[in-house]
Protein backbone atom coordinates (compact mmCIF):
# COMPACT_ATOMS: atom_id res chain seq x y z
CA UNK A 1 0.00 0.00 0.00
CA UNK A 2 1.46 3.37 -1.01
CA UNK A 3 1.46 6.50 1.15
CA UNK A 4 -1.61 7.77 -0.74
CA UNK A 5 -3.67 4.69 0.12
CA UNK A 6 -5.11 4.13 3.58
CA UNK A 7 -7.32 1.45 5.06
CA UNK A 8 -10.90 2.39 5.95
CA UNK A 9 -10.02 2.28 9.66
CA UNK A 10 -6.83 4.35 9.51
CA UNK A 11 -7.38 7.69 11.27
CA UNK A 12 -5.69 10.18 8.96
CA UNK A 13 -8.06 13.11 8.37
CA UNK A 14 -7.96 16.21 10.59
CA UNK A 15 -11.28 17.67 11.63
CA UNK A 16 -11.31 20.34 8.91
CA UNK A 17 -10.94 17.73 6.15
CA UNK A 18 -13.43 15.36 7.81
CA UNK A 19 -15.83 18.30 8.03
CA UNK A 20 -15.52 18.93 4.29
CA UNK A 21 -15.81 15.24 3.38
CA UNK A 22 -18.88 14.73 5.57
CA UNK A 23 -20.53 18.04 4.73
CA UNK A 24 -20.83 18.96 8.41
CA UNK A 25 -19.54 21.85 10.50
CA UNK A 26 -16.47 21.01 12.65
CA UNK A 27 -18.43 21.91 15.80
CA UNK A 28 -21.02 19.28 14.85
CA UNK A 29 -18.23 16.69 14.60
CA UNK A 30 -16.99 17.70 18.06
CA UNK A 31 -20.52 17.38 19.46
CA UNK A 32 -20.94 13.91 17.94
CA UNK A 33 -17.59 12.89 19.44
CA UNK A 34 -18.65 14.12 22.91
CA UNK A 35 -21.92 12.20 22.59
CA UNK A 36 -20.10 9.03 21.51
CA UNK A 37 -21.82 8.85 18.10
CA UNK A 38 -18.44 8.86 16.34
CA UNK A 39 -15.15 8.25 18.11
CA UNK A 40 -12.24 9.47 16.00
CA UNK A 41 -8.68 8.54 16.77
CA UNK A 42 -6.36 11.01 18.45
CA UNK A 43 -3.01 12.38 17.35
CA UNK A 44 -0.18 12.75 19.86
CA UNK A 45 -1.32 16.34 20.54
CA UNK A 46 -4.86 15.01 21.24
CA UNK A 47 -6.21 16.40 17.96
CA UNK A 48 -8.98 14.35 16.38
CA UNK A 49 -8.12 12.16 13.40
CA UNK A 50 -10.96 10.67 11.36
CA UNK A 51 -10.92 7.53 9.23
CA UNK A 52 -12.96 6.83 6.12
CA UNK A 53 -15.18 4.63 8.29
CA UNK A 54 -15.73 7.57 10.67
CA UNK A 55 -16.70 9.78 7.73
CA UNK A 56 -19.14 7.14 6.47
CA UNK A 57 -20.64 7.03 9.99
CA UNK A 58 -20.99 10.81 9.98
CA UNK A 59 -22.82 10.67 6.66
CA UNK A 60 -25.10 7.95 8.05
CA UNK A 61 -25.85 10.12 11.10
CA UNK A 62 -26.60 13.04 8.78
CA UNK A 63 -29.02 10.84 6.82
CA UNK A 64 -30.79 9.72 9.99
CA UNK A 65 -31.08 13.32 11.22
CA UNK A 66 -32.59 14.16 7.83
CA UNK A 67 -35.16 11.42 8.39
CA UNK A 68 -36.23 13.13 11.62
CA UNK A 69 -34.48 10.96 14.20
CA UNK A 70 -33.04 12.86 17.17
CA UNK A 71 -29.46 12.32 18.35
CA UNK A 72 -30.46 10.13 21.30
CA UNK A 73 -32.41 7.92 18.89
CA UNK A 74 -29.48 7.81 16.50
CA UNK A 75 -27.17 6.72 19.32
CA UNK A 76 -29.60 3.90 20.15
CA UNK A 77 -29.84 2.88 16.47
CA UNK A 78 -26.03 2.71 16.28
CA UNK A 79 -25.87 0.61 19.47
CA UNK A 80 -28.54 -1.78 18.18
CA UNK A 81 -26.87 -2.12 14.76
CA UNK A 82 -23.61 -2.97 16.51
CA UNK A 83 -25.35 -5.55 18.71
CA UNK A 84 -27.03 -7.15 15.68
CA UNK A 85 -23.69 -7.34 13.86
CA UNK A 86 -22.07 -8.99 16.90
CA UNK A 87 -24.91 -11.51 17.15
CA UNK A 88 -24.66 -12.28 13.44
CA UNK A 89 -20.98 -13.11 13.88
CA UNK A 90 -21.80 -15.32 16.86
CA UNK A 91 -24.58 -17.11 14.97
CA UNK A 92 -22.23 -17.71 12.03
CA UNK A 93 -19.61 -19.22 14.39
CA UNK A 94 -22.22 -21.43 16.08
CA UNK A 95 -23.62 -22.53 12.70
CA UNK A 96 -20.10 -23.57 11.65
CA UNK A 97 -19.67 -25.55 14.88
CA UNK A 98 -23.07 -27.23 14.53
CA UNK A 99 -22.37 -28.15 10.91
CA UNK A 100 -19.00 -29.63 11.88
CA UNK A 101 -20.65 -31.68 14.64
CA UNK A 102 -23.36 -32.87 12.27
CA UNK A 103 -20.76 -33.87 9.68
CA UNK A 104 -18.65 -35.66 12.30
CA UNK A 105 -21.62 -37.53 13.77
CA UNK A 106 -24.01 -38.29 10.92
CA UNK A 107 -25.75 -41.13 12.79
CA UNK A 108 -26.68 -38.87 15.68
CA UNK A 109 -27.56 -35.88 13.56
CA UNK A 110 -31.01 -34.49 13.25
CA UNK A 111 -32.09 -33.17 9.89
CA UNK A 112 -29.64 -30.43 8.98
CA UNK A 113 -31.16 -27.09 8.11
CA UNK A 114 -30.32 -25.51 4.78
CA UNK A 115 -27.21 -23.38 4.77
CA UNK A 116 -27.72 -19.68 4.22
CA UNK A 117 -25.18 -17.01 3.46
CA UNK A 118 -24.75 -14.48 6.23
CA UNK A 119 -23.27 -11.09 5.40
CA UNK A 120 -21.60 -9.30 8.29
CA UNK A 121 -20.55 -5.64 8.22
CA UNK A 122 -17.70 -4.76 10.50
CA UNK A 123 -18.43 -1.74 12.70
CA UNK A 124 -15.77 0.28 14.38
CA UNK A 125 -16.17 0.29 18.12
Amino acid sequence: MSNDEHSDDEAVYVISIASQLSGMHPQTLRQYDRMGLVSPGRASGRGRRYSLRDIASLRNIQRLVGEGINLAGIKRVIELESAVASMAVEVAKLRTEVNALLDANPDKALVAKSKKTIVVYKNKE
